[in-house]
C-alpha cells in the first residue's frame, strides 16, 4: 500500500459521493465534485451496497462505504484521516465481525437529515422517557442528578491535538486486525448515519440522532470516530473531563447515549465517572 501522490480519487471510490462524482463523467471518479485526491494505494476491497431490506431511502442509488477485505495497519488509518479534508472521505475501522457490513445490512441516512437534531434535546428525551418508567431502586443509578436531567456537559480543554489522538487510537483498535471502511462524510460523526450502522438499533432505533450527539462531542471535546462494531463504537478524545465533577456531567451524557455501559459495567453515574476522567478514549457497547 504504497504512496501514489497526487492521484485523482479512484472511480470505485467516487461512487460514494452524491455531487456526480461517481465515475460516470469522464470516468475518472471525480464528476462534479473534482478536486479530491488520494495520494495511497488502497487495499483489495469494493464499495458495499445496503440491502433493499435494510435501506431508510428508496431514492439512494450509491453505495454506503468502500470495505477493504483485508485488515489494515494503525499507520495506515492514520495516512488515511490525514487525507480526509482533500479525499472527503473518512476511515473506520470494522472490528468484530465484517457480517453487517459485507452483507449489506445497513440502513443509510443523508448527512442533511442530522442537522434536524441536538445533544441537548437527545439527551432530555431519553432522560425524561427512562424517569417515567423507572422504580425508586433504578432512579439511585442516576444519582446525584435524579429525575432532572442535567443537560449537555461544558467543553473539555484539548490537550493534544485531535488527530494525534485518534492517530493514536487507531493503532490500539487496530491491533484487533480489523477491515477499513472508508465513508464519504465531512466529519467522522456522520459516519454512523451514512454508512447505516445500526449498532445502538435496542436503544435507539434511528441511528441519526446519536450522530448530533457526536458531533457535539466533536465539538467540545475534541472526538474523532475511529472505529465501529456491529454493537460498539470506539472515540478517541482530545479534551476529556480532568476532575470528577466534569467526569460525572459527561457520565450522565454517556448514560443516555448507551445506557448498557453504564447499567452493565459500573452500575452508576458516580463510579463511571472516575473511569473516563482524564481517558483519551471512549468505547460504548449496546446489548
Amino acid at each position: 500500500m504504497g504512496d501514489c501522490e497526487s492521484e485523482r480519487l479512484p472511480p470505485v471510490l467516487g461512487q460514494l459521493f452524491a455531487d456526480g462524482a461517481d465515475g460516470s463523467e469522464g470516468g475518472d471518479g471525480t464528476g462534479a465534485g473534482g478536486g479530491r485526491r488520494l495520494s495511497l494505494e488502497l487495499p483489495p476491497g469494493d464499495v458495499v451496497w445496503p440491502d433493499p431490506g435494510y435501506a431508510q431511502l428508496a431514492v439512494r442509488r450509491r453505495p454506503a462505504f468502500w470495505l477493504s477485505e483485508v485488515a489494515v495497519s494503525g499507520e495506515y488509518w492514520a495516512r488515511l484521516r490525514a487525507q480526509h479534508e482533500r479525499s472527503g472521505l473518512w476511515p473506520v475501522l470494522l472490528e468484530d465481525s465484517v457480517q453487517p457490513w459485507s452483507a449489506g445490512q445497513i440502513a443509510p441516512d443523508t448527512a442533511g437529515q442530522i442537522d434536524n437534531y441536538h445533544a441537548a434535546a437527545f439527551m432530555a428525551e431519553v432522560w425524561s422517557d427512562w424517569i417515567a418508567k423507572a422504580s425508586v431502586d433504578q432512579l439511585e443509578l442516576l444519582d446525584p442528578f435524579g429525575p432532572e436531567c442535567p443537560g449537555p456537559a461544558p467543553a473539555g480543554r484539548l490537550a493534544a491535538d485531535p488527530g494525534v489522538v485518534a492517530d493514536w487510537y487507531a493503532g490500539l483498535v487496530a491491533e484487533r486486525r480489523t477491515p477499513l471502511g472508508l465513508v464519504a462524510v465531512e466529519r467522522g460523526a456522520d459516519a454512523l448515519a451514512v454508512m447505516g450502522w445500526q449498532g445502538a438499533l435496542n436503544h435507539n432505533e434511528w441511528m441519526v440522532p446519536l450522530a448530533a450527539v457526536v458531533r457535539s462531542w466533536e465539538d467540545r471535546f475534541g472526538v474523532r470516530v475511529v472505529g465501529m462494531g456491529f454493537n460498539t463504537l470506539d472515540l478517541s478524545v482530545a479534551a476529556p473531563p480532568t476532575t470528577s465533577e466534569h467526569a460525572l456531567h459527561v457520565a450522565a451524557e454517556h448514560w443516555t447515549f448507551c445506557p448498557d455501559s453504564i447499567i452493565q459495567g459500573a452500575g452508576n453515574l458516580i463510579d463511571y465517572a472516575e473511569q473516563i476522567k482524564g481517558r483519551n478514549a471512549w468505547s460504548f457497547w449496546w446489548d
